[in-house]
């Protein structure tokens, strides 16, 4: 990646905090925080309930205006939603109307892509998470599983530089959550997309991440700032991913501990 393309990619937080209004009296629910995200970057966000993880994503795609401060992306200020910030949130959002793939390429109609090119982009996409084969149903035909790959594929369709995830293996079984993880991998590492990843489960984070942020207890700020390195990964920059293996390693174990004692100190 050429220095100009990095610097434009690039995520920064200058001073960003966030105060909301209620009945009762302000409520501080992320303070000053500064913050740069790499292009390429895998990160996921962690701490207590009520931290502010999901304000602090909310703020990066636009959806809230900060109190203070400045967010960019490049030269970019952050001032609404944007096609260059994919969102997947935790429950699917698809349309019930529209089959798989008509949702797939809703974005790109939308913008009078023409029907041939977003044929061929929903055919790719749907093979590439594992979908290829059900790309005529309904939503409610599929499972909660199969939903989510089908938001992900709708988020990539429109080749956001920046992939933004509120959860959204949260409400997923142990089985079906492991398995998308291995496949967010395998995406993350053939789109070269920035992600960043808002999750309860610290083993999730570190499995999936190359840096964690924990944040503390209301009003939330970044107390920890992790990279994370297990074994493997040298082999995974060759276009490997990490595998479930790897959970059960010293090294894995050991970033676990460190990490959910930070969640539990910020919390007391």
């Amino acid at each position: 990646m050429s220095s100009a393309v990095a610097q434009r990619d690039q995520v920064v937080l200058r001073e960003v905090s966030k105060t909301y209004e209620t009945a009762t009296g302000d409520t501080v629910a992320l303070s000053p925080t500064d913050l740069t995200i790499e292009p390429g970057e895998f990160v996921s966000i962690v701490g207590p309930s009520g931290c502010g993880k999901t304000t602090l994503l909310q703020l990066l795609g636009g959806f809230l205006t900060p109190t203070t401060g400045e967010l960019l992306v490049g030269a970019d200020v952050i001032d609404g939603p944007s096609a260059e910030r994919g969102v997947v949130f935790q429950a699917p959002t698809l349309y019930p109307w529209l089959s798989v793939r008509g949702n797939i390429e809703f974005g790109p109609k939308v913008r009078g892509v023409d029907k041939k090119t977003r044929r061929a982009e929903s055919d790719r996409l749907l093979q590439l998470v594992g979908l290829g084969d059900v790309g005529a149903k309904r939503p409610y035909e599929l499972s909660g599983g199969m939903q989510q790959r089908a938001q992900i594929a709708r988020v990539l369709i429109n080749d956001p530089r920046i992939i933004l995830m509120d959860e959204p293996f949260g409400a997923l079984d142990q089985l079906t959550r492991e398995r998308l993880q291995v496949e967010l991998l395998r995406l993350w590492r053939q789109a070269g997309k920035t992600i960043v990843f808002v999750t309860h489960s610290v083993e999730e984070a570190v499995f999936l991440s190359t840096r964690v942020l924990v944040m503390s207890a209301r009003p939330g700020r970044v107390i920890v700032d992790r990279h994370i390195e297990l074994p493997g990964d040298t082999a995974s920059g060759d276009g490997a991913v990490r595998n479930l293996a790897v959970t059960a390693t010293p090294e894995f174990q050991a970033l676990k501990s460190e990490l959910a004692q930070a969640i539990y100190d910020a919390h007391r």
